[in-house]
């Protein structure tokens, strides 16, 4: 239930990253306080819908919504359609719920790690128990084989960074 809630709230904050740039960022500590969680910040954003669904029907938002702090490689809704048709209606079905789980805890990575870190490390430890795979080169970052494409969305537990595909965990 921890690893669950720790997930979900990890991919919220990474759902919301995109619409970091449209949430007023606090001007005074006590509005820092309030900062949102990522499952807020990812709902928030417009572009991590699928995300959020997914989130939902895993049962993993009140884990995104704990204190973490996580670390949340978020696919937007983009990322989600690159897969073959089909493919997300069928992992929403409720007999799907546990395949679900391990896509999005492995999206998530435990503590904060921001983008002056991730480009300094060769591969991270997921949630889900696997690691992803993490290179930086002058053409950016890649997350197994999905481009960042927008870092440090912060959230008040943790932080996103925003991917271009679903990251799949090996069988």
């Amino acid at each position: 239930m921890r690893t669950d809630k720790l997930l979900l709230t990890s991919f919220l904050a990474l759902a919301l990253v995109g619409c970091a740039k449209d949430v007023p960022q606090p001007s005074t500590p006590a509005q820092a306080v309030t900062q949102p969680n990522i499952v807020t910040v990812a709902a928030g954003a417009g572009q991590f819908n699928t995300l959020v669904a997914a989130v939902k029907a895993a049962d993993l938002v009140d884990t995104l919504q704990s204190p973490g702090p996580f670390t949340v490689f978020a696919p937007t809704d983009e990322a989600f359609a690159k897969l073959p048709v089909g493919t997300v209606d069928s992992l929403l079905l409720p007999e799907n719920k546990e395949k679900l789980t391990e896509i999005l805890k492995y999206h998530v990575v435990a503590g904060e790690v921001l983008a002056a870190d991730v480009v300094k490390l060769t591969s991270a430890d997921t949630v889900e128990g696997q690691a992803v795979m993490i290179t930086a080169s002058d053409s950016g970052v890649r997350v197994n084989d999905a481009n960042v494409i927008q870092t440090d969305v912060m959230a008040s537990n943790g932080v996103i960074h925003v991917i271009d595909t679903v990251l799949i965990p090996s069988s």
